[in-house]
């Protein structure tokens, strides 16, 4: 059988060499004659796992002390809400850039609580398609938290730089971009995402929080969303997703054999300016919404001159094992999603696709 690619925004391809250790070791991990899917979370066999994953994605990272990391559920949409519920503090105000449909959600979350939900800077005049200047925000220096997405899922758009806030806390939703490159932690109050692009299956949230932002939960938070409990428990307050949590480690693990951030950076670097110069040189044909500077690594969305060419593009794309390129509802066209395990082959045969269809549809 010919590879498959599969560009899925998430769930999203993880990598084969892992695939196999899982397949591996499903029946009976490292010889104690269960499935991880089968362990107690409180057993010395699971927190084993818990621990050198937690250890790896440190490593990996390079997140430095003073920062608890979390294992928690209800992906990045329920970090909307949590955030907030953790991070008021007893301030009256948060800033949100937004640069699209996820930033949107954030924000619409964060108004349900007794707060002023700011718009310290909108992408919204040039259709989502750039990050606006830093220099034009419009900050609160008293504000709860500085919140932005850093790859639109949806858009295309991702930041190129990490803003910089000073003594407010900088929160980001890391989502589809959560270690495709090196990132300098040190400058976050909060950093959260989804597992299901780069990290592992669905089910499993990642947070990573500054210490000294716990133990000031909102009255009335629930348990569950209280950072503080969750990282006094170890994340394991309830039971956690164990299984997720077992892929990610040896994903984490995977990264560091692959050279860690800096190597994998480079290789989204390649895969993402093949993809971009094929659009780019169609002659029309194709088209990307995103402004050159913002284009994002991960999630590529592009259209076709002639929108009646969508579902053929999408049927031959399949008949080549070309998988999930149809963009979202929200936003039409295509999408490629080319996270880390997305290797450069999969992005050549996708350009080969695309060059063989403009020339017979053109």
């Amino acid at each position: 059988m010919s590879p498959v690619f599969n560009f899925s925004a998430g769930p999203a391809v993880l990598p084969r060499e892992v695939l196999l250790e899982v397949q591996n070791e499903l029946l009976n991990w490292h010889g104690s004659g269960m499935s991880v899917m089968e362990m107690s979370h409180r057993g010395k066999e699971f927190m084993q796992i818990a621990a050198e994953a937690e250890e790896d994605l440190r490593a990996v990272m390079g997140i430095p002390s003073g920062y608890k990391v979390l294992f928690l559920q209800g992906g990045a949409t329920a970090q909307f809400a949590m955030v907030p519920m953790n991070l008021i503090r007893g301030r009256s105000s948060i800033d949100f850039i937004d640069t699209g449909h996820w930033s949107k959600l954030a924000m619409k979350e964060a108004r349900k609580f007794n707060v002023a939900v700011r718009v310290a800077a909108s992408a919204e005049d040039r259709g989502y398609s750039y990050v606006p200047a830093e220099e034009t925000w419009q900050r609160d220096p008293d504000a709860a938290y500085l919140h932005y997405t850093s790859n639109e899922t949806l858009g295309g758009v991702e930041f190129p730089f990490v803003p910089s806030t000073g003594d407010v806390p900088l929160v980001c939703d890391m989502s589809s971009n959560f270690l495709s490159r090196p990132v300098d932690v040190s400058k976050f109050g909060l950093i959260y995402g989804g597992a299901q692009k780069n990290i592992g299956p669905a089910g499993l949230t990642i947070v990573i929080v500054r210490e000294d932002l716990l133990g000031q939960a909102l009255p009335g938070t629930p348990t569950m969303f209280d950072y503080k409990i969750q990282a006094e428990g170890d994340s394991m307050y309830n039971t956690p997703p164990t299984f997720a949590i077992y892929v990610a480690g040896l994903v984490f693990k995977w990264m560091q054999r692959q050279g860690g951030l800096k190597a994998i950076e480079q290789r989204n670097i390649e895969k993402a300016a093949l993809l971009y110069e094929t659009i780019d040189t169609s002659a029309g044909f194709y088209a990307c919404p995103v402004e050159k500077p913002f284009r994002s690594r991960m999630n590529v969305p592009f259209r076709l001159a002639d929108p009646a060419l969508d579902e053929a593009f999408v049927k031959e794309a399949r008949a080549r094992n070309l998988l999930q390129l149809k963009g979202h509802r929200a936003m039409g066209g295509m999408r490629a999603s080319i996270y880390n395990a997305m290797p450069l082959e999969g992005v050549k045969a996708l350009t080969v696709f695309m060059q063989d269809f403009a020339r017979s549809h053109g």
